[in-house]
């Protein structure tokens, strides 16, 4: 387990030196590079080197809980169901550009939530992972878009082990969010809501979390998809 953490740490680093030449200077490149720098700092000092690469990996996996809770209640009611989902192209966490259309033929869970490493955020996501053979027996893929920068959910992803595409609504700034009616532009981050696409690219699901922290009812979901699979198979 030791040489395995030790061996994430050593993968991230090279992704870390790979992605920061390319990011421009601003204040979120210079939080980054000091959590960059407290890792190294904290590996340095510690008396035994491997068990310092585990306690750290573990640490930044669950800063999570200690982020400041989100509150608010819902701003924005979200395109009804049986409406045409508006399609889009974004960058997943490794930068390649990934499309609606490119999953046409199956059902589509489009996860709008407001940001990385919050505490509600962390949570839903790791509960949609945990469940992924679930959403595949029901012939769904899972989309989670926030408008983090894509360098943001490529660090969050690693630390969570999300493996399901993580898209980047950053540039231009929610600009998806807006279009499926869902962005927060006080706060400049989306609604915590939830689309089923069929395979015809419809909306045949929605749901809008009425308060920030509240986490959608996943056996609800769950549901909404075994309906329409079924009535996809009688057709």
């Amino acid at each position: 387990m030791v040489e395995q953490r030790n061996n994430r740490m050593v993968e991230l680093e090279n992704r870390f030196s790979q992605l920061e030449p390319r990011l421009k200077e601003s204040p979120e490149k210079e939080a980054i590079s000091i959590l960059h720098a407290l890792i190294h700092e904290d590996r340095r000092t510690a008396p035994n080197q491997e068990s310092s690469s585990s306690r750290t990996f573990e640490n930044v996996a669950n800063l999570y809980k200690t982020a400041p809770a989100m509150s608010g209640r819902s701003e924005n009611s979200g395109l009804p169901v049986g409406s045409p989902a508006p399609d889009f192209v974004l960058p997943d966490a490794n930068g390649k550009p990934v499309a609606l259309s490119d999953y046409r033929g199956q059902q589509i869970v489009l996860v709008f939530y407001p940001l990385d490493w919050s505490p509600a955020c962390s949570d839903q996501l790791s509960l949609y992972q945990s469940e992924l053979d679930e959403f595949k027996k029901l012939n769904a893929v899972v989309l989670g878009i926030s408008v983090d920068s894509l360098y943001s959910h490529g660090a969050w992803a690693a630390v969570r082990g999300i493996t399901f595409p993580m898209l980047s609504d950053f540039h231009p700034h929610g600009e998806v969010a807006q279009r499926y009616q869902v962005f927060r532009a006080n706060d400049g981050f989306s609604e915590r809501a939830l689309y089923v696409i069929d395979q015809d690219g419809l909306i045949c699901y929605q749901h809008i979390s009425p308060d920030l922290p509240k986490i959608p009812n996943i056996y609800e979901l769950f549901s909404a998809l075994k309906v329409h699979t079924t009535a996809q198979a009688e057709r």
